[in-house]
Order: C-alpha cells, then sequence, then structure tokens
C-alpha cells in the first residue's frame, strides 16, 4: 500500500471514529442534574455522611401530590354561559312558519313565555350531559354577563327532549294536540356553551392552592450517613435536594462544565477504542473493519437513546451482548471484549445505576466470549444465548441481594426484561448473515460448513479429481496444525486448503495425483503449453470458486497458493532441451499474487511440502527433514512471503509442524507374520 492511499485511509477512519463521537453525544440522553449522587429505595446510601449546605424546602412526593390535588378538584364544576340571543332567534322562526298561523292569541301567549323560561334556564346537548355525568361532576356554574357564577344541578338541566316534553306538559289541555303540529321541537336546541377560559382559570385556581412542600431541612441537618438503608422519607428529601442543586445559579455554571466532561469522556472512551485497534489489532485497521464495529456501536447507541429517551422500558432489554458475540465472529476474543466494554462504559455515562450496568454488562461480556472461544457449530450461538440469559439473571440477583441485603428488593419486572433481551438474542443469526454480505466477511459459522467434505463443489472434486482431493485433505491437516502453532486462524487455513486446488477439475488428467493409468498427457505438449496448462488450473479455480459463490477469503488462497513460482518441471526441460536460447519466463510463471496474509502463507508452504512428500523413495527423519527445508528455504530466497507477516521464528515453528506431521503420515507399519501350513492346530 503506498503512502497516499495509507494516509487516505487514516483519514477516512479517523472521520468514522469522529462521527461516531458526534452520534452518542447527540443522542444519547445526559443527566443533567447537578446532584451527582445516586439512591434508591430499600439500597443503602453508598456515599459518605450527607448534610445539608443551605436551607432547602421538602417537596411532596408525586402520589402526595396527585392524592392532594384529586382532592381539591373535586370543589371543581365545569363554566358555562347561556347564549340569549339563540333563543329569541328560534322563537321568532318558530312564530313566522305558516303552521303557527292557526295558533290563538292565547297559545301564542304561552308559547312565547315557555321559550323564553326554557332557553333563559338553558338548554345543553344530550351527549354532552351524559358526558358530564359520566366524569363525576354534579352541577356546573352559569357564568353571567357581569362575570357572576351561578351553579345549576345536573340534574335541572333541559335537553332538546326534555325541554319539549316540559313545554308540553304545561301547556293547556286544549292546546296540546295543536302544539305537537307546529313541530315545536325543531326549534328547541342547545345554548349553554363552554366557558373554556373561565373553566380552565378555575381548575388552575384550585390545583394552585396545593403546597407543593411540606416543612424545611435547615442549613448543616444531617441527611442520610453511610450504609443506611434509604427510606421512603429520606429518598424524598434526597429528591428535594436534587431539585435545590438544579436550582442554584452556581450550579448551572458548573452543568457547562459537566456537559463539556461528558463530551470528553466520550472521545476518551472511543480514542481508547482506536488506541487498542492501531497497538493491538493493526491488521485490523481496515476502513471496512473500522466502520462495522463503529456501526455496531452506533446501532447499540441508537437503541439505547430510543429506550431512554421515549420509554419506561429497562436498559437491560437491550442485547449489549450483539456486539462481544458479533466480532467475536469476525475477528478475535479479544478485540471482541475490548468493543464491549467501550460500548458498556459509555451507557454508563446516561443510566440512573451506571455501577450496577457495568458489573452486569462485563460479566455478560465476558460469558458471551467465552461461549465462543472454538466456534465449530451453529448450536454453540444458541447456548451461549441461554448462557447469557442466565448470566444476567445470576448476577442481578446476586448483586442486589449483595447490596440491600433484601430479596423483597429484587425488581420483578427486571426478570421479563432479561427475557425480552434473550429473545433479541436470537437474532444474532440473522444478524450474521446481513453482516457478512454487506461488508464481505466470512464467519466461523461459514467456514465450518464450508469445510464439510459433504458440501457439493468438494463432493465433486472428490469425484473428478480424487487424487487432488486427497492431496488437498493432506494439505489441510498440515495446514491446520501449523496455523495452530503460530497462532494463526486455523479452520480459516483448513477451508483455504480443501478449496485451493480445484481448478484442477477442468483437466484432471493433467496432474499427476490423479493418473491411474501412467499416461500423462502434458508430456505429448510443449514445455510451454503444458506449463501454462498447469497453471491455469488457478484462474480455473477462480472461475469455480465465483460460480459456486466461495468467500473471497477462500478465493484468496486459489490465486495465491502458488505466488510467483515457476512450473519447475517444464522449466528446466525447456532449459536443457533448449541451451543457449533466450527463455520468456513469463510462461512458466504463476501470475500470483504472492500471499498476503499469514493464513495464504502457510498453505503455500503446506502445499509445495505435501507434493513434494510424494516422490520421496523412503521416509525417515533426515530424509523429511531435508525435504521440508529445502522446499520451504527456496520460497523464502525467492521472496514469495515477503508480503505476509510471517517472522523468521513463525517459519521455523511451520517447518517443525511439516517435519513431525509427514513423519507421522507416513510411518513404517509392523509387518504381518504369515500363519505356516500345519503351524496351528
Amino acid at each position: 500500500m503506498n503512502i497516499n492511499k495509507q494516509i487516505l485511509q487514516y483519514v477516512l477512519q479517523s472521520v468514522i471514529f469522529m462521527l461516531l463521537i458526534v452520534l452518542v453525544v447527540y443522542l444519547l440522553p445526559r443527566r443533567t442534574s447537578n446532584f451527582k449522587y445516586y439512591f434508591e429505595v430499600g439500597k443503602p446510601w453508598r456515599y459518605e455522611l450527607l448534610t445539608a449546605e443551605q436551607d432547602f424546602p421538602i417537596y411532596k412526593t408525586e402520589t402526595r401530590l396527585q392524592q392532594e390535588r384529586e382532592q381539591v378538584l373535586k370543589n371543581y364544576s365545569p363554566c358555562y354561559i347561556i347564549n340569549k340571543e339563540l333563543g329569541e332567534q328560534r322563537l321568532q322562526k318558530l312564530l313566522s312558519e305558516e303552521k303557527a298561523d292557526a295558533l290563538t292569541d292565547k297559545q301564542r301567549e304561552y308559547l312565547v313565555m315557555q321559550f323564553k323560561s326554557l332557553y333563559e334556564r338553558g338548554i345543553m346537548g344530550l351527549a354532552e350531559l351524559e358526558q358530564l355525568r359520566k366524569d363525576g361532576y354534579k352541577k356546573v356554574l352559569i357564568v353571567s354577563e357581569n362575570r357572576e357564577a351561578t351553579a345549576l344541578l345536573l340534574s335541572s338541566i333541559y335537553t332538546p327532549k326534555t325541554a319539549y316534553d316540559k313545554l308540553l306538559e304545561d301547556a293547556p289541555i286544549f292546546s296540546g294536540s295543536r302544539l305537537r303540529n307546529i313541530d315545536i321541537d325543531q326549534y328547541l336546541v342547545p345554548d349553554m356553551v363552554y366557558d373554556t377560559l373561565t373553566s380552565n382559570h378555575m381548575r388552575e385556581s384550585l390545583l394552585s392552592s396545593v403546597s407543593l412542600t411540606e416543612g424545611m431541612v435547615q442549613k448543616g441537618e444531617r441527611i442520610v450517613g453511610q450504609g443506611e438503608i434509604v427510606t421512603d422519607r429520606t429518598y424524598q428529601v434526597l429528591n428535594s435536594l436534587r431539585i435545590a442543586c438544579d436550582e442554584r445559579e452556581e450550579d448551572k455554571h458548573h452543568a457547562l462544565w459537566s456537559e463539556i466532561g461528558y463530551v470528553l469522556l466520550v472521545c476518551l472512551f472511543i480514542g481508547m477504542l482506536a488506541l487498542y485497534l492501531y497497538t493491538f489489532r493493526k491488521n485490523y485497521c481496515t476502513t471496512r473493519n473500522v466502520l462495522f464495529i463503529c456501526i455496531l456501536l452506533g446501532v447499540l447507541t441508537l437503541m439505547s437513546a430510543l429506550v431512554l429517551r421515549f420509554t419506561r422500558i429497562s436498559v437491560y432489554v437491550i442485547p449489549f451482548a450483539w456486539i462481544p458475540v458479533l466480532v467475536r465472529i469476525f475477528f478475535d476474543s479479544r478485540t471482541a471484549f475490548q468493543v464491549h466494554l467501550s460500548s458498556v462504559l459509555l451507557t454508563a455515562l446516561v443510566v440512573e445505576a451506571p455501577y450496577e450496568f457495568v458489573v452486569i454488562q462485563l460479566a455478560v461480556g465476558i460469558v458471551a466470549v467465552s461461549g465462543l472461544k472454538d466456534l465449530a457449530q451453529r448450536s454453540q450461538l444458541a447456548l451461549t444465548t441461554i448462557y447469557i440469559f442466565l448470566t444476567y439473571i445470576l448476577v442481578y440477583t446476586t448483586f442486589t441481594i449483595a447490596t440491600t441485603g433484601d430479596w423483597q428488593m429484587l425488581d420483578k419486572w427486571q426478570y421479563l426484561w432479561f427475557f425480552g433481551n434473550g429473545l433479541l438474542m436470537l437474532l444474532i443469526y440473522g444478524l450474521i448473515y446481513v453482516c457478512e454480505k454487506a461488508f464481505g466477511f466470512v464467519s466461523s459459522l461459514t467456514l465450518v460448513e464450508l469445510t464439510n467434505v459433504n458440501n457439493q463443489l468438494l463432493l465433486r472434486l472428490a469425484e473428478e479429481a480424487p487424487g487432488t482431493f486427497q492431496h488437498s485433505l493432506q494439505v489441510s491437516n498440515l495446514a491446520t496444525e501449523a496455523a495452530k502453532a503460530i497462532g494463526a486462524d486455523s479452520l480459516l487455513v483448513r477451508a483455504g486448503a480443501l478449496y485451493h486446488d480445484i481448478g484442477k477439475i477442468s483437466s484432471p488428467h493433467c496432474f499427476t495425483e490423479n493418473q491411474t493409468d501412467g499416461v500423462n498427457p502434458l508430456l505429448q505438449m510443449s514445455e510451454t503449453d503444458a506449463a501454462q496448462k498447469i497453471i491455469r488450473h488457478t484462474a480455473e479455480g477462480l472461475k469455480l470458486a465465483k460460480q459456486y459463490k466461495l468467500p473471497k477469503v477462500i478465493m484468496q488462497f486459489i490465486s495465491s497458493h502458488h505466488g510467483t513460482t515457476k512450473v519447475r518441471y517444464f522449466y528446466n526441460n525447456w532449459c536443457n532441451n533448449h541451451p543457449g536460447e533466450e527463455i520468456d519466463e513469463d510462461m512458466f510463471c504463476y501470475p500470483g499474487p504472492k500471499p498476503q496474509t499469514k493464513e495464504t502463507g502457510i498453505l503455500m508452504m503446506a502445499d509445495a511440502v505435501e507434493a513434494r512428500s510424494r516422490s520421496l523413495d523412503v521416509y525417515t527423519e533426515e530424509s523429511i527433514s531435508r525435504m521440508v527445508e529445502q522446499m520451504v528455504g527456496a520460497q523464502v530466497s525467492d521472496g514469495q512471503f515477503a508480503e505476509t507477516p510471517l517472522s523468521f521464528k513463525n517459519v521455523e515453528d511451520i517447518k517443525k509442524v511439516f517435519k513431525e506431521r509427514l513423519l507421522q503420515m507416513n510411518h513404517h507399519r509392523i509387518a504381518y507374520p504369515e500363519l505356516k501350513v500345519g503351524g496351528g492346530k
């Protein structure tokens, strides 16, 4: 990687980390109170003796205030005004109708008198009257033009129907039927209008009469001592002290510095994660990997913000164990725990009980990482989820009992949130698939599936090129042991070794391990054509890998397992058959690339050593050791491992493993004696 590209990569990664800092600071709700103590009813006071630094009132609890407010609101009645013009308008409209012409003067006089009486008394809609009764009101207040209020029982308020009935009931017997004929009920409509302004004013006046405080705490008065259990009364006093602290002007200045300190802490925690990656996991420091880790932290931050800001759900329902599980699957255990620690510390800045939160989440992180130490099958994820759920229950229960000494202080709802957390953890199966597709990662689970010899492509290799298949199995065994010896990814090496020669499927009989009839078609070709036929198996392997959708990391093993080495057999033959002629060495060289990782470097050594071991006449410790030294030494001197992070010690350890394993694989068996005729009875 050239310097400019490397600088650009560092700039992009720095921008990603800064965006994460902005996201965390913006989303997570800060505890803006200047009162920095955390306390709960029934739990001991963890701090030193606390005394009042100033006089402050004791505020009533919300429950007490609610009770007193409900009590005073029993004296509240909604206010209404009567639209006097409406009654006159409806009466004039009635008298102007043709049907009213048949009325006598006496009947008209009765009608006018009753209309005025009913409308002055007030008429209310039936639905509105029923709602008032449902709300528990017994009366309303009628507000006059001079703002005087008169009480009116709901039982005496007319509706259009009861007003009509009243009018007919009081009518002279000789006029009742005639009054019905003129449809008086159509002219009786509600004239009582709800007075919003006056009603709200009266309601607020009653509520304001309820005092928010009950007593005072004097300066210097003892509030609570270290280790004392916080009672309901102590909680009330401490909460009042919190309110008093937030109202002080000098503490508002402190709040600004508190905000600055919070931002600096976020920068520190994320900076520590970045320092770890660039110091101890420099090979992970690609833009893709940094983006993946920051997105994980951002998603958990968003979930925490939503829960803390907009719900009363416990923060423990959030599956923080997603981070150690996903990072462990795609990277390693140490990195997984480090990222989890950063996530926990960031969230601990804003939760109510940070110490308890950190203790529980760190325990969960340790269990998550430990449960996936040697990930070999998908069932381990389900078991790890169960272990995480049990860890939440165990640590929360023991922590609460240890700090309070009282079983009664266990929150039953907390166990429900832990169960919800466990259900969300099951989504990890889908998340693994999404991350693999989105970021091009290959999980341990995918590698385990790839190493299954019943895989469709491996079955095809075994059927069409059985010798190559056996060679791949032996190479995978050698490479796996070597990877374990130097701390490389043994599962990745095993998968890469099984697929590194799949390109030979296109022409299996051109390779000696598949030639059972002793006929080698390459000997009928020119040296250059034969070399190109051999070299082409890497390109053919890449085509098959794309066809069967193998991960890119497996393709790296296919393309680099020969590096830029020469096809020595045909190269040497050409030189011997064409002495003094200029040779085009590119025709005999693999196109590369050279191995870039420890794992691809190990495979290159194992492939060459295993293939060469088949041509040994005798298998002794000396012959195997000499062969391994010769093959690996030639690759090293040719610079094939110059781009890998393999050290000289790594190479020596790998050669040692190869020698031991090849000697074990090719040991002589004991010859069984033949049974002589007549030698037994």
